[in-house]
């Protein structure tokens, strides 16, 4: 059985594994980037792209008459770093709202969100079925795009912390000094720091790839995306201390601040895995020991 074209909005760091896992696959594939420098970066990387704003509805409308009414539509663009709420609203919920008007009747709809919209700080383990309720205009912002995008029989994936080749937030902060462990002494106290949740890109592609394509998999639902091991920054740190022979982090007070809030909680993804979903990294250090690419990338950043 054929399946359905993907339009990807949005052909960043997962955005363009996705194409190229599809592609991998036989699959008819495309995506849009903004401006022209970005779409030659992603042609030589061997994906076709479309130039179009997700705030410009004209724009995804007419590249929508090129494509067939039973394409499948994913949503992966990124707000940018340091984005505020104006462009959350511009490029999510907006954005997801002028691509539904562009393919109305698209075969399926999927919109990529974040853990970070789970506020729990108690350590809890949580399921899609948990509250989610963000501090942050910027998450609420999220949430009201998910809720959109279900209403109209879409999925809502929430991905955990992607990590893999030229990026990993906690091996860089560990080799530049940056690392901390967050310790909160008031109930309930972690000792050991926060749980920390990941997600190796080529295994969120391929999730997403799995949710567009598997004729089981039911719309109108959020999965979760994370790999089956959520690991305490302590014990994170003493396996990176003893590989590289260096000091464990400082130990310090939350950071209410940070741009997503802090957190503390372990993030299920039992309903993608009873789909038939799994990982190829079931955790960070499976990744750390099993993708070439990861610890000499991150490490030629640094030099």
């Amino acid at each position: 059985m054929k399946r359905p074209p993907i339009f990807i909005a949005g052909c960043g760091y997962v955005g363009q594994a996705l194409a190229l896992q599809a592609i991998g696959k036989g699959m008819e594939v495309a995506g849009i980037c903004r401006s022209g420098e970005s779409a030659r970066v992603v042609e030589e990387a061997g994906i076709p792209v479309r130039i179009a704003d997700l705030a410009d509805v004209v724009s995804l409308e007419r590249i929508a008459k090129e494509w067939p009414r039973d394409t499948a539509v994913v949503h992966c663009a990124a707000g940018g770093r340091g984005g505020g709420a104006e462009v959350y609203r511009t490029v999510y919920l907006e954005g997801m709202r002028n691509l539904r008007r562009a393919f109305p009747e698209a075969s399926r709809w999927l919109f990529t969100s974040s853990t970070s919209v789970y506020a729990q700080t108690d350590g809890s383990v949580v399921t899609e079925e948990s509250p989610a309720e963000p501090d942050r205009e910027t998450g609420r912002i999220l949430r009201q795009t998910e809720e959109e995008t279900l209403a109209d029989g879409g999925m809502v994936v929430r991905l955990a912390g992607i990590y893999g080749p030229g990026r990993s937030v906690l091996l860089r902060n560990f080799l530049t000094g940056e690392a901390v462990i967050d310790v909160r002494t008031e109930p309930p106290a972690t000792p050991d720091g926060r749980w920390v949740n990941q997600i190796h890109r080529e295994d969120a592609a391929a999730a997403l790839l799995f949710l567009l394509t598997d004729e089981q998999v039911r719309g109108g639902m959020i999965y979760n995306t994370v790999d089956s091991t959520p690991m305490l920054q302590r014990t994170i740190y003493a396996e990176l201390a003893r590989r590289f022979a260096r000091p464990l982090p400082a130990e310090v007070p939350p950071d209410a601040s940070r741009k997503r809030g802090w957190t503390h909680k372990r993030v299920d993804a039992a309903r993608l895995r009873c789909c038939g979903w799994s990982p190829r990294f079931p955790s960070w250090f499976d990744a750390l020991d099993g993708d070439e690419a990861l610890v000499p990338s991150v490490l030629a950043q640094l030099e």
